[in-house]
């Protein structure tokens, strides 16, 4: 048995492409007391049989285009540095268009990553066929092509990585495997294995296939799933050359590049099948998986009309081997919330090699630093909700990820269709009577909007205006002019309290919420480098009890987040309240008449006023109202006990007849909340962002006692003068243009940022944004005010006009409703 060393800083778990990445960063950085235990060999799990593409397409958000390209790059130059070579081969990368709605989604990421240095480019169909002969492409509309990205050996990259991490002094130790986790109050204190403990303070599960079972064992939620994934290798293809660029084809869901004197043709099936859902067995190295040729024969016989001389040549191997995919199609990265010192390097959704390296550099950087160096709000393990980890889940949701990997769900309207309706607040059946049309977020079932008798719109998968376009502006008038009542359940609600629940929060808030009983503060929680790592509201319900609201997204990092920044000898504890609490937000001029039909509670401005929260009865319950607002209005969230909800909803729905209420949908509230400049952690803001550069600066109690975590790099920050990234209002002022978001903003020509979101906003006549923007002498309103905007989309270029201040009611008049 292999000698081990009894302690380590770190101790990683896999030895496949992420382990030795984050093993090679690590070591980098300095920290080389490290270990990295492989049950087997290194790469006998999935990464062995990877493709080894290198490619940025589909990239469509920062952190994994950084992914992609820091990989490329550091791919390239790996030889030099260990001598093992990576394979890296920059044959270049085409993506193809057979459908004009493909064409339009390849144009947009093209234009966007433009911004970011990846040149790009659209070439014809004749240009296509000049480049790949063999290559079919009269049904090609348009390509795209990346000429610096290609394919790379993926045990050569591994294995480089793992000499240069050896070189720096990491231990790399084979054949022997983790067994579990050694933990003391919440923390990790060793990992345990086949040949005795490790100590260490940190450890980092990359065990991919079986990532959900080691994680498991320190009750750690993983979910992951592996699915069968495919290619074929061909006999030799006569007239092939083989430094070929790699071609992808989504709506054939195949891609090819050569092999040797063949070709390789790869699958990704939009029906898949996942395998072992029980856990991948123990003793799996170097494995195949025997393929099913009826299931598959389908999808390759389209996918292989690409190469039309594939039809004489011989197949050598017809491969089949697993690889780990996720509910989201998002890595699974970062701090466990279970457990402290736990990290997580997981799930890469058949994109290791291709992400491997920006991954690693990630895990390393957030292990020394405290704080990731991109953005992980999309990646991070905490989004993920512990119901992805069920049997039943990972059966159905698994079906469709290789297909929505390859570009089946680029569409701004696209939904999952597998593993829904699997958290549903206690209205929504009244909902789905309504009209509701559904969506899905982190599991929870939301209204988008709601059709009436005889209304019946389809809605479409591209780049174009929907036919429920009509809806969402009743929808959203309603709330303009008359009320609105909008589920939104979904949203985290916790309980903190205890004798130093106001201490913690208060070092946790950049705002002040140490405030009066039943006051509501709005606030950002920060790290240590001023980054939003939360965006919350926070109420004082009593001198030690406070509510915490925040997006579903970060749900599970509220708890983890509270737990952490108590001390010892400090007591604050933490109950999680969402599911037995439903949230109605009644927004609109009429919704203090309506709440009043139904209270004997005096809402008037001087007994109620904005941002202050306190129990009332609406008709029989009991029930938290605050007075806030996220669409700019006058309104109130009703916090109501779930088995009360029915009987407020439909009170509030009867009461509310005459007044012109209807239930507004998801779909209405983007537009009313970016009418109004309102921020989405996740969508428009991230740990990227400080509150300067978030326009969110008046939230910020700079000199409060005690002070705030990131407050020193937040002083820095503003001692630097006016910002030189900025999150601001975009709006373009023509009813018929659309935005989606991604879409680029160009000042005289040139790249100023890009959109982070957006909608139509009915009030102001056309679509309203959030864009982040960039200027080397700072983003100040002057600047933005001189500037001769545009804003790119694929159907051409608009005027756009940007500012700091909302774009609706900027002196919050609506929403103070000062009479």
């Amino acid at each position: 048995m292999t000698e081990l060393p009894s302690r380590a800083q770190v101790v990683i778990v896999g030895g496949g492409v992420i382990g030795c990445s984050i093993a090679y960063h690590l070591a980098h950085l300095g920290r080389t007391d490290v270990v990295l235990l492989e049950q087997h060999e290194l790469t006998a799990g999935t990464t062995w049989h990877a493709a080894g593409l290198i490619t940025s397409a589909g990239m469509t958000d920062e952190t994994a285009l950084f992914f992609s390209r820091y990989s490329r790059d550091l791919y390239a130059q790996l030889e030099a540095e260990t001598g093992h070579s990576t394979g890296f081969r920059p044959v270049g990368h085409i993506s193809l268009a057979t459908t004009p709605q493909r064409q339009a989604a390849l144009r947009r990421e093209a234009a966007w990553m433009h911004g970011f240095g990846v040149e790009d480019t659209e070439i014809s169909p004749r240009e296509l066929a000049q480049m790949w002969p063999l290559a079919r492409t009269d049904d090609v509309i348009s390509a795209f092509y990346v000429a610096d990205e290609g394919r790379a050996d993926p045990v050569g990259v591994a294995t480089s990585l793992a000499k240069g991490a050896r070189q720096l002094g990491a231990r790399i130790i084979e054949g022997v495997a983790a067994t579990g986790v050694q933990t003391r109050r919440g923390r990790v204190t060793a990992v345990l294995t086949e040949a005795g403990p490790i100590e260490t303070e940190v450890v980092v599960n990359a065990a991919g296939l079986w990532a959900r079972q080691f994680g498991a064992l320190a009750g750690v939620h993983v979910p992951l799933q592996a699915a069968e994934h495919y290619y074929l290798l061909t006999d030799t293809v006569p007239g092939m050359a083989t430094d070929l660029p790699v071609i992808e084809d989504p709506d054939s869901y195949g891609y090819f590049r050569p092999e040797g004197d063949g070709m390789l043709v790869g699958l990704f099936e939009p029906v898949g099948a996942p395998w072992s859902l029980d856990g991948a067995p123990r003793d799996f190295s170097f494995g195949k998986l025997p393929p099913d040729w009826d299931r598959m024969e389908p999808y390759l016989a389209r996918a292989m009309e690409r190469i039309p001389s594939l039809a004489d040549t011989g197949v050598r191997t017809f491969f089949c081997g697993p690889e780990s995919f996720t509910a989201d199609v998002r890595p699974l990265l970062g701090p466990a919330p279970e457990l402290d010192g736990y990290f997580v390097a997981a799930g890469l959704n058949s994109l290791g090699i291709l992400s491997g390296g920006g991954v690693g550099n990630m895990i390393a950087h957030w292990i020394v630093d405290g704080v990731p160096p991109v953005d992980a709000t999309p990646v991070a393990i905490d989004r993920t909700a512990s119901y992805e980890t069920s049997r039943r889940f990972r059966a159905e949701r698994t079906v469709e990820q290789l297909g929505v990997l390859f570009g089946d769900a680029v569409w701004p309207t696209w939904k999952p269709t597998t593993g829904r309706n699997v958290r549903r607040s206690v209205l929504h059946d009244r909902l789905a009577a309504a009209g509701a049309h559904f969506g899905v977020s982190a599991g929870w079932e939301f209204a988008e909007w709601f059709a009436e008798p005889g209304e019946h719109p389809v809605t479409t998968l591209d780049y174009q205006r929907q036919a429920s376009h009509p809806i969402v502006k009743r929808e959203h008038l309603a709330v303009r002019e008359a009320v609105g009542v909008i589920d939104m359940s979904l949203m985290a609600k916790l309980i903190v309290q205890g004798p130093d629940a106001a201490a913690v929060l208060s070092r946790l808030s950049a705002n002040d919420v140490s405030r009066e009983v039943g006051r509501l503060v709005y606030t950002q929680w920060l790290n240590h480098a001023g980054g939003i790592v939360a965006d919350v509201t926070v109420t004082r319900l009593a001198e030690e009890k406070f509510l915490v609201i925040a997006s579903d997204i970060i749900h599970r990092r509220i708890e983890p987040l509270i737990r952490r920044e108590t001390s010892a000898g400090e007591v604050a504890t933490v109950t999680d309240v969402t599911s037995g609490t439903t949230l109605l937000t009644v927004q609109g001029p009429a919704s203090r008449e309506l709440i009043t039909r139904l209270t004997d509670a005096d809402l008037s401005n001087n007994s109620f006023p904005y941002l202050s929260a306190r129990q009332v009865h609406v008709g029989y319950a009991p029930v938290l109202a605050a007075r806030v607002t996220y669409v700019g209005e006058l309104g109130w969230e009703l916090h109501v006990p779930a088995e009360y909800a029915a009987g407020v909803y439909d009170d509030l729905m009867a009461a509310g007849a005459d007044l012109g209420i209807r239930p507004v949908g998801l779909s209405a509230m983007s537009g009313l909340r970016l009418e109004k400049g309102y921020r989405d952690m996740g969508i428009d803001i991230d740990n990227t962002d400080n509150p300067i550069e978030a326009g969110l600066g008046f939230a910020v109690a700079w000199d409060k006692p005690g002070g705030f975590i990131g407050r020193e790099a937040l002083l820095r920050a503003r001692a630097q003068g006016p910002p030189r990234h900025r999150v601001v209002g975009l709006i373009v002022e023509d009813p018929d243009a659309d935005l989606f978001g991604n879409e680029p903003v160009l000042l005289g020509g040139e790249w100023a940022g890009y959109v982070r979101a957006a909608a139509y906003g009915y009030t102001v006549g056309g679509p309203v944004a959030l864009a982040q923007v960039s200027c080397p002498d700072g983003v100040t309103a002057q600047w933005l005010k001189a500037g001769d905007f545009r804003v790119r989309t694929h159907a051409g270029d608009w005027p756009a006009r940007l500012q700091v201040a909302p774009f609706y009611d900027p002196q919050r008049l609506r929403i103070l409703d000062e009479r």
